[in-house]
């Protein structure tokens, strides 16, 4: 194989590693937060805006896939998700994967830079979070419960955003409900997983659970989320109940979970779309 071709190769693998359906799972987040603390159109094109949504649209998901891939080998050997949609860790034989993950995350650092101090505590939670949900020693992905909570790390960049324009903290509400969204999405997408994870012997929320219930409790998770945002504005808490009436549907409709677990994507991109054009909205008409 020619070097050129190996470089192609490589690049396509740390694509795919990167998981290119779920980028906006952490730009997203980077887009309403912005939108939402700006007070004129000109806040969106700031530096710390255009740096964080850049760094959390492709570095960020390879660093924080390639952590999961790395530490996860074992248990993806059994994860028939792996054959197609993803990668299994190719970092053991070419260093230049370990190397382009670990560069991934030490760019992080530019985003520190470029924002206020307010905005760093969301920002070091992310890092601390994307690593130790999947590394040793806390590994929190493989402990019920745990695994659910830590997934509020894809939160942080849009709290990080907010911040960094606004110069004030986000609502409370608001951020506790985004982290009660990522509970039920995490738990969600674990659904899939339960048989390959009780294989390999990894507990999670979802094993613990079982199918039926690991339902129950994402509703419960987008119910609450749904109620908090309400609080911020009813409004939002209408937008964010479409989550719960959606796992309804699976249930009700008996789709397959490894199908539905693939439309929430397009789900998210909408919702997310529906609250970034409503703040951009609030932008122009003011």
């Amino acid at each position: 194989m020619t070097p050129a071709a190996s470089a192609r190769g490589r690049l396509s693998y740390l694509f795919t590693l990167s998981r290119p359906r779920f980028w906006l799972y952490l730009a997203g987040p980077v887009l309403v937060g912005a939108a939402f603390a700006a007070d004129a159109v000109s806040d969106l094109s700031s530096p710390p805006v255009l740096v964080l949504a850049g760094y959390f649209l492709l570095p960020a998901n390879v660093f924080v896939y390639g952590v999961n891939d790395a530490f996860d080998v074992d248990v993806d050997e059994r994860n028939p998700k792996k054959d197609d949609r993803e990668a299994r860790w190719r970092g053991s034989e070419d260093a230049a994967v370990t190397a382009a993950v670990v560069a991934s995350g030490l760019l992080g650092v530019v985003a520190f830079a470029v924002t206020p101090s307010l905005a760093w505590p969301y920002l070091a939670g992310f890092f601390f979070l994307g690593v130790e949900y999947s590394a040793p020693p806390l590994r929190f992905k493989t402990t019920p419960l745990l695994d659910s909570v830590s997934n509020g790390l894809y939160v942080l960049p849009g709290a990080a955003a907010f911040a960094a324009v606004a110069g004030h903290h986000p609502p409370a509400a608001a951020v506790a409900g985004a982290w009660l969204w990522t509970m039920g999405m995490h738990t969600f997408s674990a659904i899939p997983d339960i048989e390959p994870d009780r294989e390999a012997g990894i507990r999670t929320t979802a094993t613990f659970l079982g199918e039926r219930r690991t339902y129950a409790y994402c509703a419960l998770c987008w119910l609450a989320a749904a109620a908090a945002f309400a609080l911020v504005d009813p409004r939002l808490g209408a937008l964010l109940f479409a989550y719960p009436v959606a796992v309804f549907a699976v249930v009700r409709s008996n789709v397959d979970v490894e199908r539905a677990y693939w439309w929430y994507p397009a789900l998210n991109t909408l919702v997310g779309m529906a609250l970034t054009m409503g703040a951009l909205w609030r932008l122009v008409r003011g």
